[in-house]
């Protein structure tokens, strides 16, 4: 049994989201966007090598001596998966291990809308979950994997690192795979899956061009595609796959990118009225020829005005997301105001 177990079983059972363990330090946790100082000693060089490697194989501590870093997955029966990174600091090493709780929600549990549905309809082209680290991206996805596995018959690939939520097929074949476990890279098992008869593909991350393409290529011969990016907007997500390219290459990416996708859900997470919890606030962009046509032309900066010109189809507003939070008092006006302000 790894000594971390215990405080994996506490944070469970206190809702923590993650667990930090850093040489020099008492472990924290993260409730709700704090981080909550644990009452135990500051762990010195060797515990804490002793704590964090006992999480992980040691195949997995041999790549983390290699590489410096490290993400994998650990399980804990009766309690739960946790998503992991290790790492190296002035200290010593390092480690935060993230909560995936074993139920998957439903859009409405998540307090998401159900029009996002929608997306899981359409029977090839790209659709991409956005947000900041800690955004709830994997969740999100999780769910729309989990309703496309509920109310379809179809063969889903996913292509994660770590897998994060464990899908168990119902109505459908799910086939998870991991990077450096199963695969050598996101771009190498993308261009396997096409060969693998799949309907959808999830995408774990859009790290580098070959993926990006690869990504838009399966979503134009008939896949649909899930996969998630690191910024803050539907605009941004647009602009960072177009500009990964070279100058030379972006008028293809931009013809390609306005074909294949399908919608964009960017997402942050918000802490609750009585600060007990975190709540998501979204943008939701729908693939309008209009915004089709604004991504062709390079007017990507217009897109946010379409958004919220929008919203009798379906499409959604950070302001109007967060609006309606405050106004059903979910939030509070003042986190409200300050979120607005960053806009």
């Amino acid at each position: 049994m790894a000594k971390l177990d215990e405080l994996f079983n506490l944070m469970v059972k206190e809702g923590a989201s993650d667990l930090h363990v850093s040489t020099g330090y008492s472990p924290y946790f993260r409730m709700n966007s704090h981080m909550l100082k644990l009452n135990l000693a500051p762990l010195t060089p060797e515990k804490a090598l002793k704590y964090i490697s006992e999480t992980m194989s040691q195949s997995h501590f041999d790549r983390l001596k290699k590489d410096l870093e490290l993400d994998w997955s650990y399980r804990l029966p009766g309690v739960g998966r946790f998503r992991a990174n290790a790492f190296w600091q002035e200290n010593g090493i390092g480690a935060v291990y993230r909560a995936i709780p074993d139920k998957i929600k439903s859009l409405k549990e998540l307090g998401l809308p159900e029009t996002l549905k929608e997306l899981t309809e359409h029977p090839k082209g790209l659709v991409l979950v956005t947000g900041p680290t800690g955004s709830g991206k994997s969740t999100t996805l999780a769910s729309l994997i989990h309703y496309i596995n509920t109310t379809k018959k179809k063969h889903i690939i996913t292509i994660e690192d770590p897998i994060e939520y464990l899908h168990k097929g119902i109505n459908c074949l799910i086939n998870q795979r991991e990077l450096e476990r199963h695969t050598r890279s996101f771009a190498r098992a993308l261009r396997a899956a096409l060969r693998e008869d799949p309907d959808i593909i999830l995408v774990g991350e859009l790290r580098d061009l070959e993926t990006m393409t690869l990504a838009m290529m399966a979503a134009e011969t008939g896949h649909l595609v899930f996969a998630t990016l690191h910024t803050n907007s539907a605009a941004k997500s647009i602009h960072r796959i177009v500009s990964s390219f070279p100058s030379e290459q972006q008028n293809q990416t931009r013809t390609m990118l306005s074909e294949s996708l399908v919608g964009v859900i960017a997402q942050t997470l918000l802490p609750t009225f009585h600060n007990d919890g975190m709540v998501p606030a979204i943008e939701y962009l729908i693939a309008t020829s209009a915004i089709r046509n604004l991504i062709r032309e390079d007017k990507v900066f217009q897109i946010p005005t379409v958004i919220q010109t929008s919203a009798k189809i379906g499409m959604i507003s950070f302001k109007k997301s967060v609006q309606d939070l405050a106004d059903n008092e979910i939030i509070s006006p003042d986190v409200a105001e300050t979120y607005l302000k960053e806009l």
